[in-house]
């Protein structure tokens, strides 16, 4: 087990999240759809920070086949856009990118910040700010096929 640390307001380290590695966890990266893999990949090789989020890590957790595949980075939609042609940029409030292979498609998110409040608001943020934003604490678990670590804030 590791542990992803943060600062508090004296500059002192605090434990953030618990770091899973592939010793303690269930997941098969063969049970994850390859071009979910591909645009992680891609958005890594640009210099991103790219996971899968939500029901999908739990679905594979429970060792059943995820329906989709919800991603998150760091990147813009507008920078995940120029990455990939195969996407379109919907959402009036919050931008969220669609990428499609075929029938599929790939809905990838950018952190969110609650600087304008937890609720509403869609400014863009770090993901220690984006794992409060989300509904429940199963859909906050962050997977990093790439070094198959669970982070757990």
């Amino acid at each position: 087990m590791l542990f992803r640390y943060t600062s508090d307001k004296n500059g002192r380290p605090v434990k953030a999240a618990v770091i899973y590695t592939e010793t303690e966890h269930c997941i098969n990266k063969a049970d994850i759809d390859p071009d979910a893999l591909r645009v992680l990949k891609q958005l890594k090789s640009y210099g991103f920070e790219a996971y899968i989020v939500g029901g999908a890590v739990r679905d594979l957790l429970l060792k059943k086949e995820p329906k989709d595949f919800d991603l998150v980075t760091d990147a813009t939609p507008a920078r995940i856009k120029k990455m990939f042609r195969n996407s379109c940029i919907i959402g009036k409030r919050f931008r969220i990118v669609h990428i499609f292979f075929g029938r599929k498609i790939f809905e990838v998110t950018t952190f969110r910040s609650f600087a304008e409040g937890t609720t509403i608001g869609n400014a863009f943020g770090t993901i220690e700010e984006d794992v409060h934003r989300r509904d429940f604490t199963l859909n906050a678990l962050y997977y990093d096929p790439a070094k198959n670590h669970i982070i757990d804030y």
